[in-house]
């Protein structure tokens, strides 16, 4: 991984946070996009999944379990959604200097900074209540994902160290555990943190593909992302390594069955060599489009093998 950059001109970053508050009100179409409904809903994915797995792998009723099904969903919906508006609060100085984050109405002043900064706490409040609903194991691994991703990764990593992707990490991997923990909250098998393990080595390379597509962005705000402080072939570099060590890890999962292992298989062949492609192409920039359009449809499919794999 990169050293810090002690070196890098931080004093770029807008230090001032002001935000028009001209417009007070805001819409809730402006709520829902400080919300990030697209991660909301990938995280719900893998959380009904560590669910849908549990039960089967403690010979449990899902209609018997329906409630803390709906809370474990309903409180992951929500404290995810806390997250992703307080993390609007606190980079919406940096979100002003990217093309790709200036309209968020948190970086545009369509809600002031008073605004997001309650709907994120409102909501990150609900959702711990709600979680404890399903289990206090639940709700404690929502808090430690909210802490990570909030104080952790974008308070303080995300503008001083490249590994903040590497960090931020942990919180993505904790919502297959989430479900997993509202019933069996002793997590007494290895497949929620095989599930964990599964998620934690995906998204290094699904953000760093990202953060290759807008790392002059990156650049201009500031923000110290791999790309930016290593290079884009270093980048290649980790990115594949993240890839070669989940194949080994999603075969883990073995004993779903045939269609799973074939799934994670084929995915995970072809991640790889989508990957070492990288080193090949001379155009970068499509390269990492790639990656990030294959990372989005590797992680939806094998989770929904997961899931038919033992209906």
């Amino acid at each position: 991984m990169s050293k810090p950059m002690n070196s890098y001109n931080t004093s770029r970053v807008i230090d001032s946070r002001t935000i028009a508050d001209s417009n007070p009100a805001g819409t809730w179409k402006d709520f829902l996009t400080i919300s990030k409904m697209g991660i909301v809903n990938s995280n719900l994915i893998t959380t009904f999944t560590g669910v849908w797995l549990a039960l089967k792998f403690t010979n449990q009723s899902f209609l018997d379990n329906i409630w803390k099904i709906i809370f474990v969903l309903l409180g992951t919906a929500l404290i995810v959604a806390g997250g992703c508006c307080l993390n609007n609060y606190i980079d919406r100085d940096i979100d002003k200097l990217m093309k790709r984050t200036k309209n968020r109405p948190s970086a545009a002043g369509t809600l002031t900074g008073k605004q997001v900064l309650w709907t994120g706490i409102i909501m990150s409040v609900l959702g711990a209540v709600v979680l404890l609903q399903a289990s206090f194991a639940a709700a404690a691994f929502g808090l430690l994902g909210l802490f990570v991703y909030v104080v952790v990764y974008t308070w303080w990593l995300k503008r001083t160290h490249s590994i903040n992707t590497i960090v931020g990490s942990i919180s993505g991997a904790l919502p297959p555990v989430i479900g997993w923990a509202a019933i069996d909250p002793a997590l007494s098998s290895n497949e929620p943190w095989i599930l964990f393990l599964i998620m934690f080595l995906w998204q290094p390379p699904h953000f760093l593909a990202l953060a290759i597509k807008y790392a002059e962005e990156y650049r201009r705000a500031g923000i110290p992302m791999l790309p930016v402080v290593a290079g884009f072939e270093t980048t290649k570099r980790q990115m594949i390594i993240y890839v070669a060590s989940l194949f080994p890890a999603s075969l883990l999962l073995y004993t779903l069955g045939p269609w799973y292992l074939a799934a994670a298989i084929i995915l995970g062949l072809g991640w790889i060599a989508v990957s070492i492609a990288g080193f090949f192409m001379k155009d970068t920039i499509k390269w990492s489009r790639i990656m990030f359009v294959y990372s989005l449809n590797y992680m939806t499919i094998l989770f929904a093998v997961m899931i038919f794999a033992v209906i």
